[in-house]
């Protein structure tokens, strides 16, 4: 049994088994059975060691700090913190390659967003509604990569969340709540700071319905986690168990309120196209063949509207509580390039980084960059297609010159190609 005791003229002579700090010094001292003692200074830093190691969780307000107040990285959002839609493309464009129309979308959405946060209690007449937004688009074409860069941009907590483990409460799989224990943990357990963060819920287009015919078996991973979604969506306070998992009676929660929390849906509406163009044929009557004409058959996915995402499976109440929809267009060969060389992140600077770091230069031929974007276009997996194709490369490469004398590496066509076949 252990006894706690104020620092008083009794206890002089005794000293902290663990640091040494006196008795007299330290504002507690805890004295074991076996006359060892720990002063409350030692007790903190266990604790911050125990959060840091991830055995025990933060408490929910932010990080302990001393003398017992609470710390985040996140600090309150305030008007000099809110950054204009050109600001926003402008730090967009330095990390995502093309995607205009996309960045436009994104940069408005957002900023309206946060100055809703602000202005909140100062209209009295107008309520603002919530931003969300839907980007459509094939795969590797930068959805993911948007949302990461404008949560880097806000400083504000950021989570992503693969739609397809969700089901309708009851079942196997995820609970839609966990979505939140994820925000949770990026904010550090800081609610205040979470309630205002970034979710990103990738392959939404996998939840969408399987059909219009009634079956016997409920869709519990489509259309019932669609469902789930919407209160969240809106805004409504949710119980989050803090360690994430299944609920049950016995745990705690902590309660969030999603109503200022902004959600990115992304997904790649595969087959969605078509979707579109018979829309489009169905809508050009009369002067049809002038209609047509007017068409942009290359990039038709700049003229999807809800009714495609409803016709596609997404329930009708869920479309209404994503206002914002917007698409990202297929990445063309000039785009694929510049992925590899121009973003402040691209491909090469980060081999080239790696390599620096064991003092070894690194550089490419530009045929092996143009031999690159050819594979990957023919792999047709985007901007994800590259990294896997320069992964291919310099495999044998990254794995081989630490260990020798040489300082300089060029990466050759020959060289490439012959690492391509080896892979093939």
């Amino acid at each position: 049994m252990t006894q706690r005791s104020r620092k008083t003229t009794d206890h002089k002579g005794t000293h902290c088994s663990f640091c040494g700090t006196p008795a007299e010094e330290a504002p507690l001292m805890f004295n074991g059975a076996d006359g060892s003692s720990i002063c409350s200074s030692c007790v903190e830093h266990g604790y911050e060691l125990l959060v840091e190691h991830g055995i025990v969780a933060g408490v929910a307000n932010g990080t302990r700090a001393k003398g017992g107040k609470t710390t985040s990285k996140f600090k309150p959002l305030t008007k000099e913190d809110l950054v204009r839609p050109d600001r926003i493309k402008s730090f967009l464009d330095d990390y995502v390659i093309g995607q205009d129309a996309a960045k436009r979308y994104m940069s408005v959405a957002v900023y309206n967003h946060y100055k809703r946060l602000l202005a909140k209690g100062k209209t009295e007449d107008v309520e603002l509604d919530k931003s969300n937004i839907v980007l459509v688009g094939p795969t590797g074409t930068g959805k993911t990569l948007m949302a990461r860069t404008i949560a880097r941009l806000l400083h504000v907590p950021f989570s992503i969340v693969d739609a397809t483990a969700l089901t309708q409460a009851g079942y196997v799989g995820e609970d839609v709540e966990s979505i939140l224990s994820r925000l949770l943990q990026a904010a550090d357990y800081d609610v205040e700071a979470a309630e205002r963060g970034i979710i990103f819920i990738d392959e939404i287009d996998k939840i969408a319905r399987k059909g219009d015919n009634p079956s016997i078996t409920r869709d519990v991973s489509g259309e019932g986690v669609q469902q789930a979604l919407l209160k969240i969506l809106e805004g409504t306070v949710v119980n989050v168990p803090p360690q994430g998992g299944r609920k049950h009676p016995d745990q705690k929660y902590i309660q969030v309120d999603t109503s200022n929390i902004l959600f990115i849906c992304g997904g790649a509406f595969d087959g969605i196209e078509k979707k579109i163009a018979m829309r489009l044929n169905t809508n050009a009557i009369g002067y049809g063949t002038q209609a047509r004409k007017r068409i942009d058959e290359d990039n038709i996915m700049s003229y999807i509207q809800p009714q495609d995402l409803r016709s596609f499976g997404l329930i009708p109440e869920l479309i209404g509580r994503l206002p914002v929809l917007t698409y990202m267009e297929p990445l063309e060969r000039a785009a694929l390039r510049s992925i590899l060389t121009e973003p402040k992140n691209s491909i090469i600077r980060q081999y080239e980084t790696l390599m620096a770091l064991d003092d070894i230069k690194l550089t490419f031929d530009d045929d092996v960059l143009d031999y690159i974007v050819d594979k990957a276009i023919e792999f047709k997996l985007g901007a994800r297609g590259l990294r896997s194709i320069c992964e291919a490369i310099m495999m044998d490469v990254m794995f081989d010159m630490p260990e020798g004398d040489a300082k300089e590496f060029r990466v050759t066509l020959d060289y490439a190609k012959s690492k391509i076949d080896k892979s093939a």
